[in-house]
Order: structure tokens, then C-alpha cells, then sequence
């Protein structure tokens, strides 16, 4: 089973950036697709945007267009998630997280076998 680490989550103003990673464990990160969800309180996890296996086809929520970027580092089995220009409502838990095949849909949950702890990220107004 593969395990997943995030981090650089962080209190920042709205208009800053924050940049997440995502260690993955294990010889096959490459083989598999990946993705960023979130989950403010109270609220459904939801999905942020996602990424094939190299990098060749990225995915995103609407709400995130524009202004986050994925990408992935196969040497260094690390995925990472560019958010800039942070608005309140972008305050949730990020998780990263491993899709199970290509053809899986990015942006369901069921889609994913493996997930991270989540970290915090924290926009003020």
C-alpha cells in the first residue's frame, strides 16, 4: 500500500500563494494518475484538479481555473498543487491522493485507492 504525505499548508492572505507537495512511498508512483481534493468544514470533499501519469493531461475544478497548477515529479515521486491567488473560500484540508487507472473518472472519489493525512490551508480576508 502506498503512502501518502502532504504538506506546506499554511495561514496566508487572500491573493497570496501557497505551494502543496505530496510524497509518494514506493517504485511506482509513475504508473499512476493523481489528484487534489478538499474539504472545508461542514462541507463534501471535493475535487481540485488531477493529473496523469506524465503529466501530459491535467484536470480542474471550475472554481480553481486559472489559478492553481498541478503538476508531478516522477524522479522524486512528488506531486504538487500551485495555488495563487487564494480567496476565503479556498480554506479547506487538502488531500492528495492516487487514482486507480487513467480511465478512472479524476474527479470522483471512489475513483482513488489511496489517500494522504491532509493539510491545512487557511485564507483570511
Amino acid at each position: 500500500q502506498v503512502q501518502l504525505v502532504e504538506s506546506g499548508g499554511g495561514l496566508v492572505q487572500a491573493g497570496g500563494s501557497l505551494r502543496l507537495s505530496c510524497v509518494a512511498s514506493g517504485r511506482t508512483f509513475s504508473n499512476y494518475p493523481m489528484g487534489w481534493f478538499r474539504q472545508a468544514p461542514g462541507k463534501e470533499r471535493e475535487s481540485v484538479a488531477g493529473i496523469n501519469n506524465w503529466s501530459r493531461v491535467t484536470y480542474y475544478a471550475d472554481s480553481v481555473k486559472g489559478r492553481f497548477t498541478i503538476s508531478r515529479d516522477n524522479v522524486q515521486n512528488t506531486v504538487y498543487l500551485q495555488m495563487n491567488n487564494l480567496k476565503s473560500e479556498d480554506t479547506a484540508v487538502y488531500y492528495c491522493a492516487r487514482r486507480r487507472a487513467v480511465g478512472a473518472d479524476w474527479d470522483r472519489i471512489s475513483s482513488y485507492d489511496s489517500w494522504g493525512q491532509g493539510t491545512q490551508v487557511t485564507v483570511s480576508s
